[in-house]
């Protein structure tokens, strides 16, 4: 693992050039985005260039399409996405659903009563599958601040009355690195455990991972792991990272991220992504 090189400060990516990867995948939260939902100048230019240089750039998110659809829309995006941890393949431009794979709700709530069964009861919201899939929020369930819509669950039952792409659980005192690793412990062959965040702890398809989506997002424009260039910030990202030809971790990522990472970037908030691309660009 190495550190990346560069200013934080001043720009390079200054005009089209030759670019050694011929795909940039980035996660989106802690990663391409700021803390406000945006995207900077120099990471936007950074972008630009690579892609006039001939690689392709895909987002590869744990948030599902109708959570991403209005990030993307707003930043001018219009190629592939792959949403809810690689359960989605989304086209952008057209604003249409390619790919869905959906969380076997029996095998679900079997892991659900494991992990109870070891730490107690869990706080539970669920995301629905589909373009407009519904995000359900149980009682208690701690959600970040912002505008994205959320349904209160306020029948149980009803988490399992519709196809789910995954389900989130929180838990009252256990941190989510702890509670990640009790469900790997007692449900892990029953269906996948991803952090994705603060407080985002995921139950999903078995064997589904981001890499999962990505590998099939590749494949629709010709290009494999080898051509990959990936970034990202959380241990969700850890399967993307094994599978490209050279993963990059932001300086703000989990350690678990940082320790199987090949160099480490500045963080979400200093342009990371684009000193690496710009560092690339130069030398190529």
């Amino acid at each position: 693992m190495t550190s990346s090189t560069g200013s934080a400060g001043t720009s390079g990516a200054t005009g089209p050039g030759t670019f050694p990867y011929r795909l940039v995948a980035t996660d989106l939260d802690g990663t391409l985005l700021r803390p406000d939902e945006t995207v900077s100048a120099r990471t936007r230019e950074a972008l630009a260039a690579v892609t006039e240089a001939g690689a392709a750039h895909i987002v590869v998110t744990g948030r599902a399409v109708p959570w991403t659809r209005h990030v993307l829309d707003e930043l001018g995006y219009r190629g592939l996405a792959v949403c809810g941890q690689g359960a989605q393949v989304y086209d952008a431009g057209e604003h249409r659903l390619l790919t869905s794979v959906t969380l076997d709700r029996q095998l679900a709530g079997l892991a659900l009563a494991k992990i109870e069964a070891e730490v107690g009861p869990l706080l539970l919201a669920a995301s629905r599958d589909g373009l407009d899939g519904e995000v359900l929020v149980g009682p208690g369930y701690r959600r970040l601040e912002g505008a994205l819509p959320v349904v209160p669950l306020r029948d149980a039952a009803d988490l399992w009355s519709a196809p789910l792409n995954k389900v989130y659980v929180q838990h009252p005192t256990l941190s989510d690195d702890e509670l990640a690793a009790v469900a790997v412990k007692v449900a892990g062959g029953l269906v996948g455990v991803t952090m994705a965040g603060p407080g985002i702890v995921e139950l999903l398809p078995l064997g589904l991972t981001k890499a999962t989506g990505l590998s099939l997002a590749a494949r629709r424009l010709g290009l494999k792991a080898a051509d990959t260039i990936a970034f990202g910030d959380m241990p969700n990202d850890v399967p993307m990272f094994a599978w490209a030809a050279h993963s990059v971790a932001m300086a703000n990522a989990h350690d678990d991220l940082k320790a199987i990472a090949d160099e480490v970037t500045y963080s979400n908030e200093e342009d990371g992504i684009a000193v690496v691309l710009e560092r690339l660009l130069t030398r190529s």
